[in-house]
């Protein structure tokens, strides 16, 4: 807990508020109620450990910041998160209020891990966003969210045995999760795979007939699998060129099944949609 002037608003609170949430506090020396807010709100900023600041402003002493805020009475707390005021109460309220406040405003820290385990994937370390993840995790088991991306990280490995694990731990609520049917097909197609020939051999074969549709199924099974989506992609859009009725559609079956899978990819999604319409019709 801080004071901040007018001449150190822009620093203690502006550009403070990029980091974490900072709570402004308006009171003067003289009022009753400010007295009792400031230890409530300064015991619960080192209970959150920094995901929140107090920064207190002395209206007596700041009769501009005062203005600028219009306010009528204090104590009045104003909240900033990224530079922007974005809540604000009045009065001494009491403590249920008040961490409710800070609630609606602080991240949760298996959040903050899985912010940073999206970024460690768009930079293409799987190793960091893996152990960013499993602190999501350890912090909210519930986090349904970190266990798919987590999922899909350890089938990206091969690891179907943790694969499982962690999918059959997700919660009830996990089914409505943008990733959940994705990676729950992805599962399948492991699991599949796991009982199918290698790669080599489904490529030897396909090479001695390029008619042998089983294989071709086979191996795109293989490569959905391990996430290699276009290559997967390839092959049954083969298969349909081929024989649309074999396995009863299995392979516009199967593509429509991979573009939920690799949703993501919203490009290559794009691009194997039209090539499969143009086959069609």
């Amino acid at each position: 807990m801080i004071d901040a002037t007018l001449s150190t608003f822009e620093r203690d609170v502006i550009e403070a508020s990029g980091e974490a949430p900072v709570l402004v506090t308006f009171w003067a020396p003289w009022c009753e109620p400010c007295k009792a807010l400031h230890p409530m709100l300064e015991r619960l900023e080192l209970e959150y450990g920094g995901r929140f600041r107090v920064v207190n402003v002395n209206t007596d002493a700041n009769p501009e910041l005062v203005a600028s805020f219009n306010l009528k009475s204090i104590p009045h707390v104003v909240a900033f998160v990224d530079a922007c005021a974005v809540s604000q109460f009045a009065g001494a309220q009491g403590e249920p209020f008040v961490r409710a406040f800070v609630e609606r405003l602080t991240p949760n820290p298996a959040d903050i891990e899985h912010r940073a385990a999206r970024d460690a994937l768009v930079r293409a370390q799987a190793g960091v966003a893996e152990e960013s993840l499993q602190h999501a995790i350890a912090l909210d088991p519930s986090h349904d969210g970190a266990r798919l991306d987590l999922t899909s990280i350890l089938l990206d490995r091969g690891d179907l045995e943790a694969s499982r694990m962690h999918f059959m731990l997700l919660s009830p609520r996990a089914t409505s999760h943008a990733a959940y049917n994705g990676v729950r097909s992805r599962i399948e197609a492991a699991e599949i795979a796991a009982t199918l020939p290698p790669e080599k051999h489904l490529e030897a074969r396909i090479a001695r007939d390029e008619g042998d549709l089983q294989s071709r199924l086979d191996l795109a099974d293989l490569y959905v699998a391990r996430g290699a989506f276009a290559p997967a992609l390839d092959q049954l859009l083969e298969i349909v060129k081929r024989d649309r009725a074999f396995g009863d559609d299995v392979g516009r079956l199967r593509m429509l099944e991979v573009f939920e899978i690799a949703a993501s990819e919203a490009d290559l999604v794009a691009d194997y949609r039209e090539r499969l319409s143009q086959l069609l019709f």
